[in-house]
């Protein structure tokens, strides 16, 4: 249950903690331009809480544009920043305006500089990756960046859209231990899906999808699924 600003990480941590769930904190790119220093106390304050497995969702959106670029690009560099002080893996989100990179050359510049992939970064995370590219979107070859920065990559509904085909060539290519699906519901619904709004039963359609372009088996990539969410937020410092 990713946060995307301080009112819904707070709802995320209350809603969880009546069903056993944990949730991250973070402000959305769309966001950016609200955080002041009050609100970015709030968020190391929530950041520390045991009940927070991962920094965001953040990152960069260049195609809506709620946020100026220059408050987006700050506001990820705390991102990243907090994510290696706490050791909880970032959920990225970045999308640029159709036929554009811009977003993505910027997201893998900003983790660069903050760090990523430097072998201080592999100490601090260990097993757990740094975080995930959520929602995949881009290039190959920004793909490949992130995963020579040690990151995951999570595919939900928003590679059946037109202009997201190179989406089956990066599904093919990440490793099996890096690989994640979800739905983004309420949003990202898969094509031909009945109904308005996206339900987390859909993640099925997106993970047949990535067995059939894959070939993996079938229940080694369920339980791979498994193995790796667990490894992102963390699960063996909490579990039993």
């Amino acid at each position: 249950m990713p946060g995307f600003d301080i009112k819904t990480t707070r709802q995320g941590l209350e809603f969880g903690r009546r069903h056993g769930l944990r949730t991250t904190v973070g402000v959305h790119p769309h966001y950016a331009s609200t955080v002041d220093d009050a609100m970015w106390a709030e968020v190391r304050e929530l950041a520390a809480l045991d009940d927070i497995v991962g920094i965001g969702e953040t990152g960069l959106d260049y195609d809506r544009g709620f946020s100026p670029r220059e408050d987006q690009l700050a506001n990820l560099e705390r991102h990243i920043a907090l994510a290696y002080e706490t050791g909880e893996s970032l959920t990225l989100h970045c999308r640029s305006k159709p036929g554009m990179r811009d977003a993505q050359d910027d997201l893998v510049c900003l983790l660069r500089e903050g760090g990523a992939g430097s072998p201080q970064w592999l100490d601090r995370f260990g097993d757990r990756p740094p975080g995930v590219l959520h929602s995949f979107s881009g290039p190959v070859d920004y793909a490949e960046a992130a995963l020579e920065l040690g990151f995951f990559i999570a595919f939900g509904g928003l590679v059946f859209r037109r202009g997201e085909e190179a989406s089956a060539d990066v599904a093919r290519l990440t490793p099996l231990d890096r690989i994640l699906t979800e739905t983004d519901s309420p949003f990202l619904k898969p094509r031909k899906v009945k109904g308005s709004r996206n339900e987390p039963k859909n993640v099925a359609v997106t993970a047949n999808w990535l067995l059939d372009l894959r070939g993996d088996d079938a229940a080694v990539f369920g339980q791979a699924l498994v193995d790796n969410f667990d490894r992102f937020v963390g699960a063996s410092r909490w579990s039993g």
